[in-house]
């Protein structure tokens, strides 16, 4: 077995693309007036459900991905709150288009040099899963024939769509799936890339650029769940997966080598199938070979009303059991499919005697559906019609097993591996709106704001930045109060620490810093701006105001008594610490002056400014030396 990293991809013929999904951060959703805020579940104060089915497309189609979700009989359930309006309960039609979501994304489209179509119309995708209300998406082409520029050559942007964002999933219950309704309707672009991308390193380049010029606009939603990445990967002999919900950019890469190293696995595995002539054998049920099973798992499914169904597999031995991903094999790919009609998962004689299996029953499963020592078996135990349906799909993925890779959506997993989802969807799954009227956007009224990365450089330039600190400004959420703040006088160097540096450090302490508003911060900056607020007062204000937000900056600086202290008062303070330690200045001189510093800044309570005293103490000493 090859390691990922070794792998020549240029000869394995790697080919990639990107779908970048990110949540614009408006005022409104896209098509209703309700506010883009996401609630808490336990804040929802009614709730209702549903049950959704595939429908054909105009051509008389149902896409295959959705008949297949459809199969699964679930009921969705929806959580509704204060906010939530009759289009999001899909009892009204959709409003007009956002007016400030096509502004948006045309910026966007501007960044990723990309063509503004004329009209844009809106389509209806559909969507079963239970995270639409409605049964589909909406969705709408801003945007096509852009491109990015990478290290490792150009990478071509394909499209621009805005859509409505799905429901938020909260958790899975006996009968199906329980929604909330925040999270729908929020508008989001999906930028699709062309498959121009060679290697795992130009992937996860060519995400953190497309994410970079996304922020540079100032209008898109920071935090987990705003942006997603797709990972579209390919070989030459493999077959295109759409790897779905990747979470962290950092995961791009090694997602990509690992569905590399998947995909020249399962070839291999194809090719000694095809040399030994393997086979799918007819599912069968062999219940009476474990009527005695010290097994758990298969003995409670059987005390419980269930049965153990079998598919043989010729040709397989050895194969069910081949790792194809870290922790990942044949077997997992088989598993996965038998949980998506409600199993547990499988069993198969790659891995037993095993999990209370003994060795004679393996030998009698073997025997029962004509398995000889070149063969494996696959087993699910479960209520009879999940055992009959998951015993059916593991059948079915280990014939396509014989063909190589077949082409799916899948899932990204934490560890950077992925597992089936469903099949790839069609063109069938799109048809026209006809609630919703075409939009005819203007790209000329909207200009391409300035990128983060030229912010960096004139942060430093213009204000003398750091580059680390720079950095932290620029790509953080409060640059606009930075900029702010520093317009009105403030040091840009003790502002920009007060927007970043100062409430990381806070958090740490676990002060609720997500209390903390624009206008708390516009306050902060006053103070300091009038001369009212030492630098050294501003950690202590911050955390008074994140746990007392309804407090002004400047009832929670009396309140905690950080008023700034004017020069004399500073000088009394440091007079009566050096007299205080009158017998160790007279002994060390300056050398004391690192010790009574701090105690100095103690006893102003962060009231006075640190150079000052800092000027001050070295005075006193020096007259006393």
């Amino acid at each position: 077995m090859t390691d990922a990293d070794d792998y020549d991809y240029e000869e394995l013929g790697l080919v990639a693309g990107l779908e970048i999904h990110q949540q614009l951060d408006t005022a409104e959703k896209l098509f209703c007036g309700c506010p883009t805020e996401l609630r808490e579940p336990e804040a929802s104060d009614r709730r209702f459900t549903r049950y959704l089915h595939p429908t054909k497309s105009e051509l008389g189609e149902i896409d295959e991905a959705a008949l297949e979700e459809s199969m699964v009989d679930r009921e969705f359930e929806y959580l509704a709150y204060d906010t939530t309006c009759l289009v999001e309960e899909d009892d009204e039609p959709p409003h007009r288009v956002d007016d400030e979501a096509i502004e948006v994304s045309m910026e966007i489209a501007q960044l990723l040099d990309m063509n503004v179509v004329d009209q844009i119309n809106v389509m209806r995708k559909i969507v079963v899963d239970g995270s639409n209300t409605t049964g589909f998406q909406r969705s709408m082409l801003v945007a096509n024939d852009g491109e990015i520029e990478t290290s490792e050559g150009p990478v071509g942007v394909e499209d621009m769509m805005l859509e409505e964002e799905s429901c938020q999933r909260v958790e899975e219950t006996d009968d199906g799936v329980r929604f909330s309704l925040d999270r729908l309707g929020i508008p989001l672009v999906e930028i699709g890339t062309k498959p121009d991308i060679r290697s795992p390193e130009q992937a996860k380049e060519a995400a953190k650029r497309i994410g970079m010029l996304l922020r540079s606009t100032g209008h898109v939603k920071r935090g987990l769940g705003t942006i997603r990445q797709d990972v579209n990967v390919s070989i030459a002999d493999g077959a295109r997966i759409e790897m779905k919900g990747v979470q962290s950019l950092d995961d791009i890469d090694d997602l990509v080598r690992n569905e590399v190293r998947r995909q020249v696995e399962l070839l291999d595995i194809k090719d000694e199938l095809h040399e030994r002539d393997g086979q799918v054998g007819d599912p069968r049920d062999v219940t009476e070979v474990f009527e005695d099973t010290d097994s758990g798992v298969i003995g409670g499914a059987l005390s419980s009303g269930g049965k153990v169904m079998a598919v043989p597999l010729y040709g397989f031995d050895g194969l069910v059991g081949r790792e194809i991903q870290p922790d990942r094999r044949l077997g997992t790919e088989f598993s996965d499919h038998a949980k998506r009609h409600g199993a547990g998962g499988i069993f198969h004689t790659d891995e037993l005697p095993a999990y209370g299996v003994t060795e004679d029953e393996v030998s009698a499963l073997s025997e029962a559906v004509g398995a000889g020592e070149d063969d494996a078996v696959a087993i699910v135990a479960d209520d009879p019609e999940t055992a009959e349906q998951a015993i059916e799909a593991v059948a079915a993925r280990a014939e396509t097993a014989m063909d190589g890779v077949p082409e799916e959506t899948r899932d990204a997993n934490e560890d950077c591996t992925s597992s089936y989802l469903r099949p790839l969807p069609g063109a069938a799954r799109m048809y026209p709106e006809t609630d919703v009227p075409p939009v005819e956007p203007d790209p000329a009224e909207v200009k391409p704001p300035e990128l983060l990365t030229e912010k960096v450089e004139r942060y430093q330039a213009e204000f003398d930045l750091g580059e680390g600190v720079a950095n932290q400004v620029a790509y953080g959420q409060r640059w606009e109060l930075f900029e702010e703040a520093v317009e009105t006088g403030v040091d840009p160097n003790l502002a920009a620490r007060t927007v970043e540096s100062d409430v990381t450090e806070i958090r740490r302490d676990d002060v609720p810093v997500e209390n903390l508003t624009d206008d708390h911060f516009r306050g902060v900056f006053a103070l300091l701006a009038d001369g009212e607020l030492a630098k050294e007062g501003v950690p202590d204000l911050l955390t008074a105001l994140a746990e007392n937000p309804e407090l002004t900056a400047s009832e929670a600086a009396e309140q905690e008594d950080l008023g700034s202290a004017a020069e004399d008062e500073v000088r009394d303070a440091v007079v009566e610490v050096v007299e205080r330690n009158a017998a160790q200045v007279e002994d060390e001189g300056m050398q004391a002056f690192s010790g009574l510093m701090g105690e100095c800044m103690g006893a102003l309570r962060g009231q006075a400014d640190g150079d000052l005293v800092s000027e001050v103490l070295r005075e006193e000493i020096q007259k006393r030396a």
